[in-house]
């Protein structure tokens, strides 16, 4: 018997729980929804047999009916409802994993995502179908509403401020209970671009960037409402929670590198989930970045942008552990026992 037989014999032994188990395949198996019409793909880089199963949650995927089952890599549809979040069970010869989209099929949003499935620095996974990350909520379709209500989102909070909450409202899906409206300032950016963005340089925003990331972990006003951010997260009747700003880049982007630090996720993880952004939002700025194309920055992400936050963190409590403990009041192992698999 060879080594990958055996995994998958001792994984089909263990089928009737869901887990994760052998070798990491995360990177090489990953669940695509369309935005258009929302039916699901498997994408897969392997090699050997392997198997998918499904369900409405991860606690009800059904091992004795697999939805889909193959041999080596590709990308295979998948016979699941399209007005329904499904959760899987993938099975291959080198390991297993729980899967779900990442990228959320919204029609009338872009960036919206979920943050599970990363690894953490001890070997745990984040888990799937309860802390989401987005941009603004305003033009959501009938069906995204549908299919964020299945989940069933419970809480929405809100870091865009007062003023750009009136000018476009979020659109709550039926199963929120409440949309808390956690209002954080970007301070001086918006200020510098609308004096006259025709003298703000490339350079000049790269460094407005780099200094809103350090204003967003060290303003008392921004901290007291990533505080009360947190304070949601540990609540478990306010879970699942998606929280989101204008893009879902920045303020939120600092939030979630902090729920992930929080969680055990190493800072490289944190970084690639932050660029993310750039594949996500690509056709929602297209036009502005055509136009003004020294302002691009305004509307992506760099590495060097939440690093200073990050650094600036370190430099001030000598950790990010230290930080999230002394400045934001969060219970680490609390929310490593309520979102790790």
């Amino acid at each position: 018997m060879t080594l990958g037989t055996a995994i998958l014999s001792s994984c089909a032994k263990q089928e009737n729980k869901p887990g994760y188990s052998g070798k990491d395949v995360t990177a090489d198996v990953s669940i695509i929804r369309s935005k258009k019409d929302k039916s699901a793909s498997l994408q897969i880089y392997t090699s050997g047999k392997w198997t998918l199963y499904g369900g409405n949650s991860v606690d009800n995927i059904d091992f004795s009916n697999p939805i889909a089952q193959g041999q080596d890599s590709g990308t295979f549809p998948l016979d699941v409802a399209d007005s329904v979040r499904s959760y899987f069970q993938i099975v291959t010869e080198e390991g297993k994993a729980i899967l779900a989209d990442r990228h959320l099929p919204m029609t009338g949003g872009y960036n919206f995502r979920d943050l599970g499935g990363y690894r953490t620095t001890d070997g745990k996974y984040v888990k799937w179908g309860k802390i989401f990350r987005s941009d603004d909520l305003h033009n959501l379709t009938d069906a995204d509403l549908k299919y964020l209500s299945a989940i069933p989102l419970t809480s929405i909070v809100d870091f865009r401020s007062e003023e750009e909450r009136t000018l476009q409202p979020d659109i709550n899906p039926a199963s929120v209970k409440e949309n808390y409206a956690y209002a954080i300032s970007p301070g001086n950016l918006m200020e510098a671009v609308s004096k006259d963005i025709r003298l703000l340089t490339a350079e000049k925003v790269d460094t407005l960037m780099m200094e809103m990331n350090i204003l967003l972990v060290t303003d008392s006003a921004c901290i007291a409402q990533y505080r009360k951010f947190f304070e949601l997260l540990q609540n478990e009747a306010d879970v699942p929670l998606m929280f989101h700003c204008s893009a879902g880049k920045d303020r939120t982007g600092m939030g979630a590198a902090l729920v992930l630090s929080a969680l055990g996720v190493d800072e490289q993880t944190i970084i690639r989930d932050y660029l993310d952004s750039n594949i996500y939002l690509a056709n929602k700025y297209a036009k502005f970045k055509t136009e003004y194309p020294q302002l691009s920055a305004l509307y992506e992400v760099k590495p060097q942008f939440l690093q200073a936050g990050i650094d600036r963190i370190k430099k001030d409590h000598g950790s990010i552990e230290n930080y999230l403990t002394k400045v934001l009041n969060v219970d680490i192992q609390k929310m490593q026992q309520m979102y790790l698999y």
